[in-house]
């Protein structure tokens, strides 16, 4: 059987799973709930990057990228930031949704204006 680590976890949940080689982040938001969409975007991606590194992968690895926006108007900017992050990496495959439901529930936080789930290999 497949060894399953699951790191940096609390009694709600693991903000790293691996499987595999699979890595699998927790959904990313940012700390500071007062910056704009791009912020609050580096801010995600800043905790993503370390996250990778705290398993031996880096961005260059990513398979799939699932994001929530609280609004639509917030995709050129998330997505200006995001393509800078990436820095000529190869892209994952991305899913982007609007509106922040998360679990069948809107987001409690509205000044969340992102969330960022993702995955990659080591």
């Amino acid at each position: 059987m497949a060894k399953i680590e699951r790191h940096q976890k609390d009694e709600k949940l693991s903000r790293i799973v691996v499987h595999k080689g699979t890595i699998y982040l927790s959904g990313l938001t940012a700390d500071d709930r007062k910056a704009d969409t791009a912020g609050q975007t580096r801010q995600i991606l800043q905790k993503a990057d370390a996250l990778l590194k705290s398993v031996g992968a880096d961005r260059s690895r990513l398979l799939c990228a699932q994001i929530w926006l609280k609004d639509v108007a917030d995709f050129d900017a998330m997505n200006k930031a995001w393509v800078v992050w990436l820095d000529g990496a190869e892209p994952p495959a991305r899913y982007g949704r609007s509106k922040l439901r998360v679990a069948r529930y809107p987001c409690r936080n509205t000044a969340y204006r992102r969330r960022l789930l993702i995955s990659g290999v080591r």
